[in-house]
């Protein structure tokens, strides 16, 4: 029985080596996928957005007067000239408003092995400042766009409810932005408009600055078209969530907030095929050694002889069953192939051991075993986060099963007879 047991060894160790072979390879052709069409999508439709809180920065100039001492060359009497001069002063200010809306709207699409979560944004933000100095001056309002590579339809930048036609995009620093310059006097309050409709890609945020920065009448209202919702890191969580029929609407309000940290919304994301394709067949090699357990302590009990080669042919249709899903995942569905590749493993099972050992035991015995082994374990990889509890849970079950079943055996006896 000894050198039976080595002999399944190594076939288990053949078709082990053979799955994460089969792992590497749909990593690499996932990963070289990604790299090439993720630019690709973020080109045609658009990519990752943060929309910065617009710049406010108060420019105004000084008279200033200096007192020199001029010396006659003839008498070198010293006497004193006053001059003045003009020195411009330039400091950022804070808003002293915004009223932002923001509605997403979802829009997945698959490319290759994977699905990217692109997504249609509406954005309007109404803002004002209001100028407070005594100084008289000029304020400039600096609005920086989310990103270079989308599009930007329908947009507006009004001051004072009016739209400049000359106001171009200009480069800063490596983006893209406009600006509006307004003369300002002590006590009039500004207000302006940016209001755009475009394309992303993932995640979509909201900055007030690079750093620490303060906002006063802060009022962000988010509406998304999709009930997963989900905040990337180092984001700050809504003050309020309202449900609708398909989604949230959700506000983050404040009148006095000081924060480093930015307003977010991750897209919802759909299982991708090629890493779900990749991590089922990395925990194959789990799913087959229950099964081998299973079927060897069945035969044992059942004093049926099953050769180390009859578990080989076992191990190539459990192998089938990852290879078939690999590639027809490129073309179908998700659940359908998971469906095709299943039915056809099952299939090559029963049919074989029906052959070499019997139809009851092939159907009922085999067949049930793979169906929780190969099946049920793969579809486990579906319940993201909850896979490795589902797995732990069926190998308790396992054990327990195959502990009660052979607590009885006297396995000196049981090696006795076979020897004979």
């Amino acid at each position: 029985m000894m050198r039976r047991m080595l002999g399944i060894a190594a076939v288990f160790a053949v078709l082990f080596v053979s799955w994460q072979f089969l792992a590497a390879t749909i990593r690499q052709r996932t990963g070289e996928a990604d790299g090439k069409l993720s630019g690709r999508v973020a080109a045609l439709w658009g990519d990752r957005q943060e929309q910065a809180s617009p710049d406010v920065t108060f420019l105004w100039t000084q008279t200033v007067q200096d007192t020199e001492t001029v010396e006659d060359p003839e008498t070198k009497k010293r006497s004193f000239v006053t001059k003045e001069r003009k020195i411009a002063f330039e400091e950022p200010r804070i808003l002293d408003a915004s009223k932002i809306v923001v509605d997403l709207t979802l829009d997945q699409r698959k490319k290759g092995l994977l699905w990217y979560s692109t997504y249609g944004v509406s954005f309007r933000g109404d803002y004002a400042y209001t100028h407070v100095e005594p100084q008289d001056g000029t304020a400039v309002i600096t609005y920086r766009f989310p990103t270079t590579q989308a599009i930007f339809d329908n947009f507006r930048f009004e001051v004072d409810g009016k739209m400049d036609p000359s106001i171009v995009p200009v480069d800063d620093g490596g983006g893209k932005v406009v600006r509006a310059r307004v003369p300002v006097t002590a006590g009039r309050t500004v207000p302006f408009t940016i209001a755009y409709t475009s394309r992303g890609l993932e995640t979509w945020r909201y900055s007030f600055g690079k750093n620490v920065n303060r906002v006063k009448n802060f009022d962000l209202a988010l509406t998304t078209h999709f009930k997963e919702i989900d905040y990337p890191e180092g984001t700050i969580s809504p003050t309020g969530t309202t449900a609708t029929a398909d989604g949230y609407v959700l506000r983050w309000a404040s009148e006095n907030l000081i924060s480093g940290y930015a307003i977010g919304m991750v897209m919802p994301q759909r299982i991708n095929p090629g890493p779900l394709a990749a991590e089922m067949t990395t925990f194959a090699p789990v799913s087959l050694f229950f099964f081998f357990a299973w079927i060897f302590v069945s035969t044992l009990m059942k004093k049926i002889d099953l050769h180390p080669m009859n578990y080989l042919f076992l191990g190539a249709a459990f192998f089938a069953f990852h290879l078939l899903f690999a590639y027809s995942v490129d073309h179908i569905e998700v659940i359908p192939a998971f469906a095709i590749s299943s039915v056809v493993s099952v299939f090559l099972v029963v049919s074989y051991l029906r052959l070499a050992v019997g139809l009851r035991f092939a159907a009922v015995e085999a067949g049930l075993a793979q169906l929780v082994y190969l099946v049920l374990f793969s579809y486990a990889h579906f319940f993201q986060g909850f896979t490795g509890l589902i797995v732990t849970i069926g190998s308790i079950l396992t054990l327990f099963a195959l502990m009660q079943l052979t607590g009885r055996i006297r396995w000196s006896e049981v090696e006795a007879a076979r020897a004979a």
